[in-house]
């Protein structure tokens, strides 16, 4: 196989992937443009329609759907073969696709990227934000962020952050005004600020728990959001409760006394963030070098 024909056809796999030309692009370091003239050339070469393009989206004919089943396990194995090689070198170079929730992206992977990037500049770091339950292996992902209850079997996990906690909170001024719920039951007659869930469009359960007792209930109100920080505004501004993981943000506003908690003792714990990758690869060097950054053992010494 001619260099040529690898390039096109790693092209074609990342469209394909992505169903996107700009997302596919932006992986292999080219612009959209080029990519189009590569996927026109290998069309061209095999003598047959590889992608169905609108100016919506992309989708692989039944040629291409039939050429990338086959190519897929290949590219694979071809990455794998690259990595290890790397590996032996110890060097952390080349792409690197990670799938984070939003809250982990912008809490533990933005406030890191240009620590990262100057201590790796050889590294391409591709985040893809991903609310659902996505199969990182089956989408070519190098490692996940997920919630620890969320896990898929069979991951070597790290941990990332220490257990979490749900937390109610409402703006003095509402509270004012409706007065505070002592327990859960009291939700029914306030204003509740709903959460769904991204991808299946359901809204989230409120879960509470005391006294080994665990319960869920629906709740209703003037905002329904499938972005968290949407709600905190939400409560912020007066329209109700929210409800939602614990978040350095939340426990800010709540010492400026913008926010108050409410119902501590009913909101259940559960195990916070971790880093998770298929026990059937060997973690590259770009990966090692992440995850250090991500639990800052890459981080200078603070002064004493």
């Amino acid at each position: 196989m001619r260099g040529s024909d690898f390039a096109e056809l790693r092209a074609f796999a990342a469209i394909v992937e992505h169903r996107s030309f700009t997302r596919a692009a932006a992986q292999l370091g080219l612009s959209a443009s080029a990519l189009s003239q590569i996927i026109r050339q290998l069309e061209a070469r095999l003598g047959v329609r590889l992608l169905n393009r609108t100016t919506r989206s992309v989708a692989p004919t039944a040629a291409g759907e039939l050429l990338h089943r086959r190519l897929e396990p290949m590219m694979r194995e071809l990455e794998a073969a690259v990595a290890e090689a790397m590996a032996a070198t110890g060097r952390a170079a080349g792409p690197l696709r990670i799938n984070a929730p939003r809250f982990a992206a912008t809490t533990l992977i933005a406030p890191r990227l240009g620590r990262f990037h100057r201590a790796h500049p050889q590294v391409v770091l591709d985040v893809v934000i991903d609310d659902g339950l996505s199969d990182i292996v089956a989408q070519g992902f190098d490692a996940g962020i997920r919630l620890g209850e969320r896990l898929d079997k069979d991951m070597i996990a790290v941990r990332l952050t220490p257990d979490m906690q749900m937390m109610a909170v409402a703006s003095p001024d509402y509270l004012a005004a409706r007065g505070e719920p002592a327990a859960p039951a009291d939700l029914h007659g306030h204003a509740c600020i709903n959460l769904r869930y991204p991808g299946s469009g359901t809204l989230y359960r409120w879960e509470f728990e005391k006294g080994g007792k665990a319960f869920e209930m629906a709740v209703e109100g003037p905002l329904i959001a499938d972005e968290v920080e949407l709600t905190w505004q939400g409560a912020l501004q007066g329209l109700g409760i929210a409800y939602s993981y614990d978040d350095p943000c939340l426990y800010g506003w709540i010492a400026e006394g913008r926010l108050k908690r409410l119902l501590a003792d009913w909101s259940p714990g559960f195990p916070g963030l971790f880093l998770y990758y298929s026990n059937r690869r060997h973690a590259p060097p770009a990966l090692r070098a992440f995850i250090d950054c991500l639990l800052d053992r890459d981080a200078p010494p603070r002064p004493t």
